[in-house]
């Protein structure tokens, strides 16, 4: 997947920029499955970003970390809706450490050109938000 988040400093234009540019993602939007795919795919990848950076997937907390556990991301996307649902909530829900699950809902055609494409600016606006808003939700008092 091409996808320019951090250029590690680099100012000058990367093939991954000028390909994304060229190739918009886009999806059939009488197809569920296709759109569910294409966001899951672009949440999990601002996720990994965010919150883990160099990982594909997480599910324990770093060796040695007594205050974060990992986190679990899912979505639900019901047939005959346009509402995307996106959760993210801890790997070990029953640690001390555990963050509050926090989700979002929306419809998906506040994230879609009437053509199918993808505007990756706003869903992206929406996940990091939504992985603002786990990051900052207080810790379960036990």
């Amino acid at each position: 997947m091409a996808t320019n988040i951090d250029n590690g400093g680099n100012n000058s234009t990367s093939n991954e920029t000028v390909t994304k540019k060229l190739n918009p993602k886009k999806c059939n939007l009488l197809d569920h499955h296709s759109i569910k795919h294409l966001l899951d795919e672009n949440a999990c990848e601002l996720i990994v970003y965010r919150k883990e950076r160099n990982a594909i997937m997480f599910t324990h907390p770093p060796p040695g970390s007594f205050n974060v556990t990992g986190v679990v991301v899912s979505s639900k996307f019901p047939s005959f809706s346009d509402m995307y649902t996106l959760t993210i909530e801890s790997a070990d829900p029953n640690s001390i450490s555990a963050n509050k699950p926090v989700e979002l809902t929306k419809s998906v055609t506040k994230w879609f050109t009437k053509d199918g494409v993808l505007v990756e600016g706003i869903f992206w606006k929406d996940v990091e938000g939504l992985v603002e808003s786990y990051n900052k939700e207080p810790k379960k008092n036990k």
